[in-house]
């Protein structure tokens, strides 16, 4: 089947061409300008992956991931002309995966909706090979270790989410201080070693010493990722 992608977008013109694009290019599109309805077939219909303009005319796109976020982790690229840094931190805190200025490229786009739903594509749980008794469930932001259910939070989860990303790969300091607080980040690094500390607490059977969330000196953290 091919992969399904919602556009949302109040400019006829270019989500007519924009969906035309995606047809093109191994993809079944389909397109609407309400945000109220966007939230209903998202988390009924369940599209792959959805490309979201901010400025709707029923309600900013902005309330449309925030209600999206409570129960579905569907990719969310952004696709607007509000170029302003505070809105695209705004928009990532809200839950959106990535965040592309009109007019944009298209071979960029696809090539972002293609890494996008390569990363979907992983189950949304996390089993360590040799420590079965820790269970992450990022749809129910819980993580399961040894019988225990303990609720992550929203920053505890997007901490997650980065390094699945990029899952057994090394994930810079500084890529995840931007990807959690923005591009121009100008808090100090304590942030996410608090961050990381917090979520070891609810994820590792000994925080201890760490076997899935580990610290690579200097140059950042690895989440160490074994799909059944």
């Amino acid at each position: 089947m091919k992969p399904g992608i919602l556009i949302v977008d109040n400019q006829p013109n270019a989500y007519r061409l924009l969906k035309q694009h995606l047809n093109d290019g191994g993809f079944d599109a389909i397109s609407i300008d309400s945000g109220v309805q966007a939230i209903d077939l998202i988390l009924t219909q369940k599209p792959d992956l959805v490309l979201l303009e901010l400025a709707l005319a029923d309600i900013d796109g902005k309330e449309v991931i925030r209600t999206v976020r409570e129960s579905s982790q569907a990719p969310i690229i952004v696709i607007s002309s509000r170029n302003r840094e505070a809105e695209k931190i705004e928009a990532l805190d809200a839950g959106a995966n990535d965040y592309v200025v009109k007019p944009f490229a298209i071979g960029e786009l696809l090539a972002r909706i293609r890494a996008h739903l390569r990363g979907a594509a992983r189950r949304n749980t996390v089993n360590t090979e040799d420590h079965r008794e820790v269970l992450l469930d990022l749809g129910k932001r819980t993580a399961l270790v040894r019988g225990h259910v303990h609720k992550l939070t929203r920053k505890e989860l997007a901490l997650l989410q980065v390094l699945m990303r990029d899952a057994d790969r090394i994930v810079p300091h500084h890529f995840i201080l931007q990807k959690l607080w923005g591009a121009s980040h100008d808090m100090s690094a304590q942030y996410l070693r608090v961050l990381v500390r917090r979520l070891r607490q609810k994820i590792e059977i000994d925080p201890a010493s760490p076997k899935i969330l580990l610290t690579e000196a200097g140059v950042g953290y690895r989440l160490v990722y074994s799909p059944d």
